[in-house]
């Protein structure tokens, strides 16, 4: 997807010129593997008339990921919010149990929706992932488990965080919703605590449209999944205890099955584009590349920076904007802090503690588009849209143009004097938030 025409971009779309690409590049944009052996099974399930309750496709994607990830079971689910909720109702979880705050809300939700309250914790700032160090000061005499979240596919600390819950007697699961096809310290993810969670959601690099699973090494574990994914129901068709509806359906197992054939193929487009970014960006001032683990396993499927504004003249808000206009649809995780989201906000007590690590990151990093549908090329471009905007902040004021630069001009003059004259000033006042 290569821009209209090459140009040393003397003019950014933020102030009048044209985008550099006609199509928007998507964070997240779905792979779909080879269409006609999907249709193919897609076919399949429909004339079967087996559409769900674990049918064959069904059976076959568990069977794949316990092979790939080496675990004993999967237990593929609907989703994987589903399949945390779940594993913490399998798990005897209740009270308080210990999150990142920096990480999707979903893995809050899947506690609080079950009346228990997640404990936000803070990040360590080169990993992005729990700190065991202020995991121990979160605990209280009403802990019962930790969650910890694999985040942009590296795993957390998993030793420390093992050896706090055994000490602790707490239970441990792991958010796994970023690391599918990863390893860390010569395993394979699915393997950790007590259980593992995945997602397969369409913005996943291996999805089934919509879907999850959770895998354990835990035999009667495994047993409480499969039952609480079915109503809480056995073999003999009646509810034994209060279970929820967490089945994946044939359609979705089929979707998975293809996308874990062309798995391999994935991951080598994701790791191509992580270089050529490393490439691109590397000298480019007040923007860090969020380093993956290059000697195991990883899938690569999120390429993230963080924005120093104080060394980049340009926050990553707006960076942000500046590259959207460009139609690289970058997107801010996790903005904000899950204990700064209104749903938890509010609440009192441990949940408004500050945590410096996540509140920086979650004003800092950025995710930009990878995937099958951009290469070198289109990042190359990217990087010099970036590099003009940071290395050009004190001149973009030059190039508005008339029909933008009276637009909400007393919004960007406030907000322009706040900044001082840096690239904001100028871009805002050519329409940086306009439409936006």
């Amino acid at each position: 997807m290569l821009p209209q025409k090459q140009e040393n971009f003397r003019r950014l779309a933020i102030t009048g010129g044209r985008p550099a690409f006609d199509e928007k590049l998507h964070v997240g944009r779905p792979n779909l593997g080879d269409k006609e052996r999907l249709l193919r099974r897609v076919s399949d399930v429909l004339e079967s008339g087996w559409l769900t309750n674990n049918g064959p496709y069904l059976v076959e994607f568990e069977q794949r990921i316990a092979a790939l990830t080496g675990a004993r079971h999967c237990i593929a689910v609907c989703n994987a919010t589903i399949g945390l909720e779940i594993a913490i109702r399998a798990l005897g979880m209740s009270g308080e149990v210990i999150v990142p705050s920096f990480t999707f809300a979903a893995t809050a939700h899947a506690l609080q929706w079950q009346g228990i309250t997640p404990v936000f914790c803070d990040v360590d700032p080169v990993t992005h992932s729990l700190d065991p160090r202020d995991v121990e000061r979160c605990i209280t005499s009403r802990t019962t488990g930790i969650i910890g979240v694999h985040l942009w596919g590296n795993a957390c600390d998993t030793n420390a965080l093992e050896k706090i819950a055994q000490r602790r007697g707490l239970k441990l699961l792991f958010d796994a919703a970023h690391a599918f096809g990863c390893s860390h310290d010569g395993q394979m993810i699915g393997n950790f605590g007590q259980a593992e969670v995945f997602s397969f959601h369409a913005t996943k690099f291996c999805n089934s449209f919509e879907g999850g699973a959770i895998t354990t090494n835990d035999d009667e574990l495994a047993d409480r999944f499969r039952v609480l994914r079915n109503f809480g129901m056995l073999q003999d068709g009646v509810a034994h205890e209060v279970g929820t509806n967490g089945k994946m359906s044939e359609i979705s197992a089929a979707m998975g099955i293809t996308s874990l054939e062309s798995l391999n193929e994935f991951v080598t487009i994701n790791r191509a584009n992580y270089l050529a970014y490393k490439k691109h960006l590397d000298a480019t001032p007040g923007l860090k590349l969020f380093q993956h683990n290059e000697g195991g396993r990883n899938n690569f499927q999120y390429v993230i920076v963080e924005v120093d504004d104080a060394v980049a003249g340009v926050s990553r808000d707006e960076l942000q904007k500046i590259l959207q206009a460009e139609n690289v649809m970058a997107k801010s995780y996790f903005s904000p802090g899950c204990h700064r989201l209104n749903a938890y906000r509010r609440r009192g007590g441990h949940l408004n503690r500050r945590l410096p690590v996540t509140e920086r990151l979650a004003d800092r990093t950025l995710a930009l588009p990878t995937g099958a549908a951009i290469g070198e090329k289109d990042i190359r471009i990217i990087g010099e849209i970036i590099a003009t905007a940071i290395g050009r902040a004190g001149r973009v004021v030059q190039e508005r143009t008339p029909q933008t630069r009276g637009k909400q001009a007393e919004e960007y003059a406030r907000i322009g004097a706040r900044w001082g004259g840096e690239l904001i000033w100028g871009a805002l006042q050519v329409g940086l938030l306009a439409g936006m």
